[in-house]
Order: structure tokens, then C-alpha cells, then sequence
């Protein structure tokens, strides 16, 4: 049986923890050879153990384009395409309306909108015909959680980007999908309820009790929706969003 990805290049952002891990493992599996960045040299490292032969690491900042550009001209060099791009490096942490800063504010829509922005940019000039861009959304972007406003608005401008740039792509044989996961269980999303096993806990308890299917999801549940976005199972799929939420964003 033929692997979905086989001979393909992909670059997955974000790539060294959660669910950008278990995309670039996925991805891996299915063929590709595999770069992902990250700010963490040491992760990035045990990641790309982790993934296998066919993955590079390269640390990368996504929101300082001079790093940006070090990234796509290593790949150029080495593969001289991209057929699979995967923007999910991003983050955010809880502040209430009262306590927003401008330091907050700048942070969060720097890792989770210029970041986007710029890494599809600057990927432009590699991408292969029928390439496939991916962005990773958020079930927060379509409602309302406490303390989490500015983080809800960027993913909402992510999921904005991908109606837009199929416009700006058009004929050119690129889709741009969202993929929106809900509460996934990554150290990111434990992480936003401090270090006490107790407290992570019962915040994901509390997130099962939310969600239709009475638990919270696995990152490789939302890889194995990405290889579908990534794939040409989904050739006629284009500036869709698939939620990967459980249902949670459905009622």
C-alpha cells in the first residue's frame, strides 16, 4: 500500500510538542520528509529523534522573518520545494479583560497572526503545484471563554486568512484550510493551569464534562485530520475549517 505522503516536503511550524509533534510523526510515517521549528533547541532535538530519519529540526522564531528567511532558503537548498505546509507554532495564555496588557497583546497576535502571516508569505516561492497550507485554528475563535479574549481574536484572524489567501491563490493549484482543534490534551493546553497536577487535571476533567464525546482529544487525533488536509484525499477541499473538537464547537 502506498504511504499518502510519499516523497513529499513538509515543513510543520511549531513542530518540537503536541500536536505539531504528532503531525511531523505522522507525516513521517506517511512518507514525507519532514522540517520543523520551534524556539527550543533542546525539544526541537528530542523531536526529531522522536520522529525518525526523515525529519530536520531548525529553530526558528516565527514571529522575526530574518529567521523565517533562514528556514525557507535551507529548504530550498535541500529540496527546492514545499508540497505541505503546516502553520501551527502559536500559543496563548489566560488574562482577563482587566488585566490585558500591551506586552500580552503584542505577544499573543505576533506568535499566532504575523507569524501566519509571514511564514505563508515567505513560503510562496517553494510551494509545489496541488500544495497544501494548513492552519491551525481554534474552537475558542467561535465562542466565548472567560479569559481568553485575545487569544479567541487571533485564531479568529487565522481563520479569516484562509478565506482571504484562496482568493489571492486562485488558479494557482494551492489550498489553505483551518484545522481546529478543541481541547486537546498537549502541555500547552495543561500548561495554561500552572505546574499542580491537581489543577491540570481538573481542567481537563472539566473540558471532558463540556464536550459531547465525554473526553478530551489526543494529538493524533488531530494529525490524522491534518493528513487528510495534507494529502490529495482532501484535492477538492479549499478554505474549509475542520473542526477536530469533539463537538464541542457544534452546540
Amino acid at each position: 500500500m502506498s504511504r499518502k505522503l510519499e516523497g513529499k516536503v513538509a515543513i510543520v511550524t511549531g513542530g518540537s510538542t503536541g500536536i505539531g509533534l504528532a503531525t511531523a510523526i505522522r507525516f513521517a510515517k506517511e512518507g514525507a520528509h519532514v522540517y520543523i521549528t520551534g524556539r527550543r533547541q533542546a525539544e526541537l532535538d528530542a523531536a526529531a529523534l522522536a520522529i525518525g530519519n526523515n525529519a530536520i529540526a531548525v529553530r526558528v522564531d516565527s514571529t522575526k522573518l530574518e529567521e523565517l528567511d533562514e528556514l525557507f532558503n535551507e529548504v530550498k537548498s535541500q529540496h527546492g520545494r514545499v508540497d505541505v505546509l503546516f502553520v501551527n507554532a502559536g500559543g496563548g495564555e489566560l488574562r482577563n479583560l482587566k488585566d490585558i496588557t500591551e506586552e500580552h497583546f503584542d505577544d499573543t497576535f505576533d506568535r499566532n497572526v504575523k507569524g501566519v502571516l509571514f511564514t505563508v508569505q515567505k513560503s510562496l516561492p517553494l510551494l509545489s503545484k496541488g500544495a497544501s497550507i494548513i492552519l491551525t485554528g481554534s474552537t475558542a475563535a467561535s465562542g466565548g471563554t472567560p479569559d481568553f479574549s485575545v487569544y479567541a481574536a487571533s485564531k479568529a484572524a487565522v481563520r479569516s486568512f484562509a478565506r482571504n489567501w484562496i482568493l489571492d491563490l486562485k488558479g494557482q493549484d494551492i489550498r489553505v484550510n483551518c484545522l481546529t482543534p478543541g481541547p486537546i490534551k498537549t502541555p500547552g493546553l495543561v500548561g495554561l493551569a500552572g505546574p499542580d497536577v491537581a489543577h491540570q487535571q481538573g481542567m481537563l476533567d472539566h473540558f471532558a464534562s463540556l464536550i459531547p464525546m465525554g473526553r478530551v482529544g489526543d494529538p493524533d487525533e488531530v494529525a490524522r485530520a491534518a493528513l487528510f488536509l495534507a494529502s490529495d484525499d482532501s484535492s477538492f477541499v479549499n478554505g474549509s475549517e475542520l473542526f477536530v473538537d469533539g463537538g464541542i464547537a457544534q452546540i
